[in-house]
């Protein structure tokens, strides 16, 4: 039975009741609020997991609360609507970012209130799983491409060319007109091609030695997905721009190198940019991986093959 938007409701969410491995993962009943002024609540159908959410459990966050709710994607159905919202409707088919460090938490619930400019419809023809991939990792990609600040021509190299991530990174510098270099193990060589990498580099330690091969002058920027830090330095040319997806801690760089760190939270309310998602998407610009479904009792076992690594998309849970 379905509540109108000035009443709570209770469901189901995964927690995390403290910071630890995997026995800190709970399923808990909670009482979910109605949704405020320009918020939408949501009957979440998918949530993707994301190293996010390991990192999250593994070493939380200061002044946490007792029990976190992790999750930074979810695809459902709008439950109900807050005043001001015109744009969205109750039964919409819809996907969200969320924010786990906010006191309500993040997407892996049952029902979930988040702002209306964090939300939009899937893309049509695609599941609430495969949705659920979408939204923390696509605007990740825009921030990073963003904030390199890159013009049309110049090059960029993207470490870990085989993820997600780097799949829609790839894919939105290619429609900015940039020219990638990305790296692969030789079976994902071509998997990585066709993701719109120009040049695909084998994946291992030499990766700047590597870029260097290919391009003497060195790239304009990196995003370094597969977190080389330091030693990926080489790749980029004199003054370029290092962009770390994990922060950095203010350590200094060589030969000018500007260290940019993505923080996706900055752009978790870029509906423009979620719509823009929904649009490669649906073109088929934008490849939409999942790799199993989880139910919410399964957690750990989704985040185990997360950190198993070697996937090529996202466990997801759905409710």
């Amino acid at each position: 039975m379905k509540n109108s938007t000035d009443e709570p409701l209770f469901s189901n969410a995964v927690v995390y009741d403290g910071r630890g491995s995997y026995e800190v993962i709970r399923i808990v009943e909670r009482t979910v609020r109605a949704p405020a002024s320009g918020e939408v609540r949501i009957e979440v159908k998918a949530a993707a997991v994301n190293p996010t959410d390991v990192l999250l459990r593994e070493n939380g966050y200061a002044d946490q609360p007792a029990l976190i709710v992790p999750g930074m994607d979810a695809a459902g159905i709008v439950e109900s609507v807050g005043a001001g919202v015109s744009r969205l409707n109750k039964g919409d088919k819809v996907m969200a970012g969320v924010l786990p460090r906010r006191p309500e938490g993040g997407a892996q619930a049952q029902h979930i209130v988040v702002p209306a400019a964090s939300v939009v419809h899937i893309p049509e023809g695609f599941s609430f799983a495969e949705a659920a991939t979408l939204p923390m990792n696509g605007l990740t990609a825009l921030l990073a491409l963003e904030i390199a600040g890159l013009e049309k021509g110049r090059l960029l190299a993207v470490s870990g060319g085989a993820g997600l991530l780097a799949c829609y990174t790839i894919a939105i510098a290619k429609r900015q007109g940039l020219t990638i270099i990305a790296d692969a193990r030789p079976e994902d060589a071509t998997l990585v091609q066709n993701y719109g990498a120009d040049i695909v580099v084998e994946r291992g330690l030499e990766f700047a030695a590597a870029v260097r091969r290919e391009l003497p002058g060195g790239v304009d920027a990196m995003l370094d997905t597969a977190l080389l830090g330091e030693k990926s330095f080489g790749a980029i040319r004199n003054g370029g721009v290092y962009l770390p997806v994990r922060g950095w801690g203010g350590r200094p760089a060589e030969r000018d190198i500007k260290i940019k760190p993505v923080a996706v939270f900055d752009a978790l309310e870029r509906t423009e940019w979620l719509e823009l998602l929904r649009g490669m998407a649906a073109a088929a610009e934008i490849r939409l991986r999942v790799t199993k479904e989880y139910a919410p009792e399964h957690i750990a076992e989704a985040q185990r093959s997360l950190t198993a690594g070697g996937l090529r998309g996202r466990p997801v849970v759905v409710f």
